[in-house]
């Protein structure tokens, strides 16, 4: 945590920054504002309750990386069970061994796993949780927004604070308060979604196949419950129409061969899916993150895992805007940075559905190429997978600059027996430099300097999300503190 007196909204004492949403984005996101220093209040509008209805079950290895350099990892990975092999279109075997990430692997466990270690964090670190607060309406002008609730005694009030961000879903009411359409098309209509126990548990961590019209899914939740996710295309009802066990067993065994004695629904409901994205992130002093900025198919599992990295992204920024270290235009990069990154999620994540259920005789065929593609050219295999686990994403770097700024930085060992994970906790940013160069003056506790385990030459600064702000492969110590006092503040 900074020593920095953070930001407060002028003749209030209201928050810096007002979180909306309570799931994995938004608890991400109020964590690292609250270990950054930065006064953050939370509201959701559900009462205080981790669900055991988990839509999303799947870690990918960049969101496993981002949870490493906040020190929740490890205890999700033990809790979890690790996934080494993507399994596609029935015959494409895809080996995660070779990933450049310590975490070669899927790690499959519920969503709700994810959120009691945000949320333990995130109340550790100061965040004020308002439960059972609904977002009714808000304003915003030159100096803060004014959000307008319903609190939990029914009563209307109003909170104050200097930035809003929206993470509050696909329904999202920040969203709607700001005017911003949410443009796109429903994909799937009629998914079948229970949690159900198995009489005979399946052989595979993951059980997935399509057989024509009919799709099924199995994932366990670890308490003896599965997750089944069913769909039939001929047999599409209204939403609203009720669930019967009956129905979700015979699409199991036309797509699976099997219903693997499935009994004691504990919960079932009917939805759909939808592509959609907003046009922008940033409204002024308002920003969306997560499922209230996108929302795309589940194939993949792609969704949770890119709204953690929205808040990765996101945070730290305004973090640094807050406490006066960086000029508000520092926010306009979230949008350059993430839009096109859930552009892209939106259509491998539609494409790899529509695949899954191809029917006719071209889109079988494209199918066909597709996958025999994905198999023997190799470059193309990494970069499909690079873009699923997260790992291949880089952000764009300015004309000029070094080929390593805005990519990834890997999880290098330092000097000293560390990690660069290790030294990205608590939101600061890490220069590594080589053994012979300055390192630069500690900026209040908002940089961690370093020194390559190797005899590597080059000088880095990493940022607080692990992606690279500046590097140069010879610096002297007037070159660093410039890029310190670029970037760093």
């Amino acid at each position: 945590m900074t020593g920095t007196t953070a930001h407060r909204t002028p003749g209030t004492d209201s928050p810096s920054v007002l979180v909306v949403g309570a799931g994995p984005t938004g608890l991400l996101l109020a964590g690292d504002l609250a270990v950054a220093g930065v006064p953050v209040t939370l509201v959701e509008k559900r009462p205080h309750r981790i669900s055991n209805l988990s839509r999303a079950f799947a870690l990918h290895a960049r969101s496993l990386e981002q949870l490493d350099a906040r020190g929740l990892a490890d205890g999700l990975e033990a809790v979890g069970r690790r996934l080494v092999r993507l399994q596609l279109f029935g015959r494409l075997s895809v080996d995660l061994a070779t990933l450049p990430s310590r975490f070669r692997h899927v790690l499959v466990l519920p969503q709700y796993e994810v959120e009691k270690a945000l949320e333990r964090r995130a109340a550790e670190a100061g965040v004020d949780f308002r439960y059972e607060t609904e977002v009714t309406g808000l304003t915003q002008d030159a100096d803060g927004v004014t959000v307008r609730v319903r609190a939990p005694d029914g009563r209307p009030r109003e909170l104050r604070a200097a930035y809003v961000v929206g993470a509050d879903g696909v329904r999202s009411a920040v969203r709607e308060a700001v005017g911003l359409p949410f443009p796109g098309r429903p994909v799937i209509r009629s998914v079948v979604l229970a949690d159900v126990r198995l009489a005979e548990p399946p052989d595979t961590l993951l059980t997935v196949n399509a057989v024509g019209d009919a799709f099924a899914f199995l994932a366990p939740f670890g308490d003896g419950y599965y997750r089944a996710i069913v769909w039939r295309r001929d047999a599409a009802v209204p939403e609203e129409a009720p669930v019967d066990l009956d129905e979700v067993k015979e699409i199991a065994r036309l797509a699976l061969g099997r219903d693997y004695g499935m009994h004691d629904a504990r919960w079932m409901s009917r939805f759909h899916s939808d592509e959609r994205q907003v046009p922008a992130y940033r409204v002024g002093r308002v920003l969306l993150a997560g499922d209230a900025a996108h929302v795309h198919s589940p194939a993949g599992g792609q969704g949770m895992n890119t709204g953690l990295q929205d808040a990765a992204n996101l945070s730290w920024k305004l973090a640094q805007v807050v406490h006066g270290h960086a000029p508000e235009t520092l926010l306009d990069t979230y949008q350059a940075e993430r839009h096109p990154v859930g552009r892209t999620v939106l259509r491998s994540s539609g494409g790899v559905l529509r695949l899954a259920m191809a029917h006719r005789p071209w889109t079988l065929a494209l199918r066909a190429v597709l996958v025999t593609l994905l198999d023997t050219v190799g470059p193309l295999r990494r970069r499909a997978v690079g873009q699923v686990t997260g790992i291949g994403y880089r952000y764009a770097a300015p004309w000029g600059a070094h080929p390593l700024v805005g990519a990834r930085a890997p999880d290098v060992a330092l000097a000293g027996g560390g990690r660069l994970h290790e030294a990205l906790r608590g939101g600061r940013f890490v220069l590594i430099a080589p053994h012979t160069h300055p390192v630069g003056r500690d900026r209040a506790g908002r940089l961690t300097a370093e020194r390559w385990a190797s005899g590597r030459r080059t000088a880095v600064l990493v940022r607080p999300d692990g992606y690279i702000a500046w590097a140069a492969d010879t610096a002297d110590e007037a070159a660093i503190e410039a890029a310190l006092t670029a970037h760093v503040g």
